[in-house]
Parts: C-alpha cells; sequence; structure tokens
C-alpha cells in the first residue's frame, strides 16, 4: 500500500494547526476565522514557508466547491435585473477609472513603488481592485443566515456578474480561444432531467455528498477539457440543478467540505510572495479604498430604486477586495504587465480589507438601525413591488421561518386561529410553494425593522413565533422588533440550552427546544392516535 499521501499530509500538519490556532482567536475576538487563517498565511510566509501542492490542491477544490454551492442557489431571473447587472457595469467601470486616474497620477508624481507604472498598467491595477470577494461574502451569509435575504441575493447577483467579467478577462489575457469543441457545452442542458432524476434517487446520505462531488469535478473537468475556466463548469452544473426539490439539501450537505477546502485558499494568499515593509505599507494604504468602493455601491443601488436597509447592507457585504484581483494580478505578473511585487501588494490590500469588511459586517444592522432616518433620506422616493406594504388582513399572529417547523407551526395554528395566522419567509421559491398549497405567506426579511414597521403600518400582531434554524437570526429578529417597539408576545425555537438562555435573556418569552421536547411531542401525538391496549 502506497502511504505517500499520508506523509504528505502529516507534513502540512504545522499549517494547519496553525491557521486552526488563529482561526479560533479571530472567533473569540469577534471576526471570521478566515481573517485568522489570512494571517496564518502571512506567518507561515515570514518564516520562509512556501505554498505545497497539498495546500493549492486544497485552494483549488476549494474554490471550485464555492462556486458549485453557488449555483445550486443562484436564480438565472435575478441576473437579468438592472438592480444587478447595470449597477455592475457602472460600479466596474467608476472604480476602474477613478482607481486607474487616481494609480496614474501618483505614478506621474514619482511616488515611491509607483514610479514607473505605465496608464495601461494602472488601469489593469485598477481593474485587480474593482471586484469584491465571493469567497468572503457567500462565507459572511452563510454564518449569518443571510443568503436568501434581498441584500443578499443582490451582493450574490453582483458576485456572480463580476466573476464572468473575471472568466472574460482570464480568456482574453491568456492569449487562447476556447476549443471549437466548446459550443458543446449548450448541450449539457439537455443533461438537466436525467440530472434531476438521479438527484431524487441518491437519498440523504453519502451518495448525495458523493453526487454533489461529481458534478462540481466533473463540471469543472469538462470544461477544461474544452479551453475554458473549471470553476465555470461546476458554477453551471450546480445551476442546473439549482430548482429541484433537493438542491438545498445537498448545498448544506457539501458546505463542511467546502469550508475545509477553503482554508487551502485563505493560507495561500498569505503564501503568494514576500511580504516586505514597503509591500506591506502601499497594500495598508490601499485598503481603506474598499470604503469607496462601498460608497459608489450605495449611491448606484439606492439610484436603482432600492431601500436604503438593503442598499445599505449589501455595500457592506462587498466591501472588500478580491481573490480574483489576486488572479488578475497573477495573469499580469506572469505576462509581464506587472512587477510581482504588486501581487504582494494585492494580497495585503486583500486580506486587510477582509478584516475592515469582517468588522463592518458584524456591525452592520446595527449601523443601519442607529442611523437609519439619515439612510432613509438618502433612497429615492419609487418603491420597486417587494418593496410595497404588506396587507396582512385580520393576522395577528406571524410564524417567521416556513421550513418544516415553521409550516408545522403554522397549520396547527391555523387550525385554532384561522385566517389570523400569516407566516414571513425570506425565500421567494418557498414563498411560491407556500402560497401554491393556499398558505398565506410574505415575502420580506424578518430581521429587518423597516419591514416590522411595513407590516404593522395598519395592523398589530399579538404574537411572533421564530421558526429560524440560525440562533443568531433569531436574536437579530429579537432586536429588530425591540426598534419597532414591538408589545406582543415573542416565542422562538432552539436546538441547545445555551441558545434557550440567550433567547430568554434576549426577549423571547417562550423558547421551545426542538430536540429535548420532541420526545414528548412525540409521545403526546402517539398517544392520542392510539387505542389503549389492555393489559394482560
Amino acid at each position: 500500500m502506497d502511504f505517500y499521501w499520508i506523509t504528505t499530509a502529516l507534513g502540512d500538519i504545522v499549517w494547519l494547526a496553525l491557521a486552526f490556532a488563529l482561526g479560533l482567536l479571530s472567533r473569540v475576538i469577534g471576526l471570521p476565522p478566515l481573517v485568522g487563517y489570512l494571517a496564518a498565511g502571512f506567518l507561515l510566509n515570514g518564516t520562509g514557508v512556501v505554498s505545497g501542492d497539498v495546500l493549492q490542491q486544497f485552494a483549488d477544490l476549494g474554490i471550485t466547491l464555492l462556486l458549485f454551492t453557488v449555483g445550486l442557489k443562484l436564480n438565472l431571473r435575478s441576473l437579468a435585473k438592472p438592480q444587478i447587472w447595470a449597477v455592475t457595469g457602472l460600479h466596474t467601470t467608476l472604480v476602474v477609472a477613478v482607481f486607474g486616474l487616481a494609480v496614474y497620477a501618483l505614478a506621474l508624481f514619482g511616488t515611491p513603488f509607483f514610479a514607473g507604472l505605465d496608464f495601461p498598467q494602472s488601469i489593469l491595477v485598477a481593474f485587480a481592485l474593482s471586484f469584491s470577494s465571493t469567497v468572503f461574502v457567500v462565507k459572511v451569509l452563510e454564518e449569518k443566515g443571510e443568503m436568501a435575504t434581498p441584500h443578499g441575493r443582490i451582493a450574490i447577483g453582483i458576485l456572480i456578474m463580476q466573476d464572468l467579467a473575471a472568466v472574460v478577462f482570464l480568456a482574453v489575457s491568456s492569449g487562447k480561444s476556447p476549443s471549437q469543441w466548446a459550443l458543446l457545452l449548450v448541450l449539457l442542458v439537455l443533461l438537466r432531467p436525467l440530472l434531476h432524476r438521479l438527484l431524487q434517487r441518491v437519498g440523504h446520505g453519502e451518495l448525495l455528498v458523493l453526487f454533489g462531488f461529481v458534478l462540481a469535478l466533473g463540471g469543472a473537468e469538462i470544461f477544461e477539457l474544452v479551453g475554458l475556466k473549471g470553476d465555470l463548469g461546476a458554477l453551471l452544473l450546480g445551476v442546473l440543478i439549482s430548482n429541484h426539490s433537493k438542491a438545498e439539501e445537498m448545498a448544506k450537505t457539501m458546505l463542511g467540505f467546502k469550508d475545509l477546502f477553503l482554508l487551502g485558499f485563505f493560507l495561500s494568499i498569505g503564501l503568494s510572495g514576500e511580504l516586505t515593509y514597503e509591500t506591506f505599507i502601499v497594500g495598508a494604504l490601499i485598503a481603506p479604498f474598499v470604503f469607496v468602493k462601498a460608497g459608489l455601491f450605495f449611491a448606484l443601488l439606492a439610484y436603482f430604486r432600492l431601500r436604503a436597509r438593503t442598499a445599505f447592507l449589501a455595500s457592506a457585504n462587498l466591501t472588500n477586495f478580491s481573490e480574483f484581483g489576486l488572479i488578475v494580478a497573477m495573469i499580469g505578473v506572469t505576462n509581464g504587465w506587472l512587477d510581482r511585487e504588486w501581487l504582494v501588494v494585492l494580497a495585503v490590500a486583500l486580506s486587510l480589507s477582509f478584516a475592515i469588511a469582517a468588522t463592518l459586517n458584524a456591525m452592520a444592522n446595527d449601523l443601519y438601525a442607529r442611523h437609519r432616518p439619515l439612510w432613509q433620506r438618502l433612497q429615492r422616493s419609487g418603491r420597486l413591488p417587494d418593496d410595497q406594504p404588506h396587507d396582512i388582513d385580520n393576522a395577528t399572529i406571524a410564524i417567521v421561518g416556513m421550513g418544516g417547523v415553521g409550516t408545522g407551526a403554522y397549520d396547527t395554528m391555523r387550525e385554532s386561529f384561522g385566517d389570523h395566522v400569516v407566516g414571513v419567509e425570506i425565500d421567494p421559491i418557498t414563498v411560491k410553494n407556500q402560497r401554491g398549497m393556499n398558505r398565506k405567506v410574505l415575502l420580506g426579511d424578518p430581521s429587518d425593522a423597516d419591514f416590522w414597521d411595513r407590516v404593522q403600518a395598519t395592523h398589530t400582531l399579538d404574537l411572533i413565533m421564530l421558526a429560524l434554524p440560525k440562533l443568531s437570526t433569531s436574536l437579530e429578529v429579537i432586536e429588530q422588533l425591540k426598534l419597532t417597539s414591538f408589545k406582543g408576545r415573542i416565542a422562538a425555537t432552539a436546538r441547545f440550552p445555551d441558545e434557550v438562555v440567550a433567547l430568554q435573556k434576549a426577549g423571547a418569552s417562550t423558547v421551545f427546544n426542538i430536540y429535548t421536547e420532541a420526545g414528548a411531542g412525540y409521545a403526546a401525538h402517539v398517544a392520542a392516535t392510539t387505542s389503549p391496549q389492555p393489559a394482560e
């Protein structure tokens, strides 16, 4: 038996241990673990460690799985909205123009490190800085349970458009054209019914995970064979099954694998080049310009009639530089367009922008709530259809989160209280399915105080029942209800005893532990449907 792969993996155990230690430290101080992973990469770089094959394979597989899971949740029709494609195009153009002219001006004035850059090189640096990080944003949205929120969908849509622009750049800059066989890729759409049937038959265990890997890696390999970027193939295969009922389950089962392999990507950023005092200072000076990007995003999204909160939170999500910027810089270095030092500068700027964005996103809801009148003055008066006031008729009970638990709670409460019950859900597909089964469900973000203002503009709810999968989301909803001066009762679900304590401390009047109390509910159900048998 060949144990070479074991010895290779053990040789990298120090990297993994250091990444774990700094990732844990980042979580303790309130930052996402990925900030610690980046710090581990730079620390290893400073000790002379270079990136190895195992780490690079982790990084490549992590990005492939990331784009596959993004495809599983992607609604192509959303990309056709001007709030997506127009904002992306305008923002990229403005950032490249503003940043490019700024960099070129520094070069003309002979500023150290910038001196010697010509205009095309300045534009290339600006183009690398125009992207926002798909890896970072998806991780943050998943951790906060906000992938399906309006601002989450807007941010993901913009990132997909940016990623497609990056793919075009890579194809053009490589000097190679896709194979003539690339035209046959359109035939992959014909595989959709077969993929759906297979997905239906794989069950819920290890076969589901294995099928996910086959689709992600198979799609990547097919695209590579015809001269296209493989990650785009993983994205497409995810899109092909995105409307299947088990797509969400597959995304959840792949989550742990994706997070593990993305560790390699974040470590590889810090190991991308030699870190010097000069490159660190220049990267640190560039990092704050992410706020210029954020301001442009907010202005454009507000101009296209998004509500102030949606525009603000989406802009906060996008307040970072991107791993694609490093790829663009690497292409420039490989082709002799840029000096290698610029790759390190952009890596430093990227890492620091992640720390900035992590802090900003942790505070985003509070920042908006604290200055809500200011932000609302900046939004346009016209409203999009999704932003119209909600009519809940005579409902006095709201079930928030229409998954399995929420749907069961809705049906039970409706049997007792009739039309006085309404559901609330952030996922438009779930809302459509629930309405198709004659349930009264509103589309909205329950962690948005503006949403509750619109709901209660002419109505008063007496009871709000939270059936949400994440503790952080439930706590955020309770906090937003306090901001709207909600006077009714709040019930919530929990999975662990510490979550019960946290929800009660936050203001929930009733907390139901779905694990410890499931047995009692199960026994009560069986007792109610089973006739007692005489004892022998």
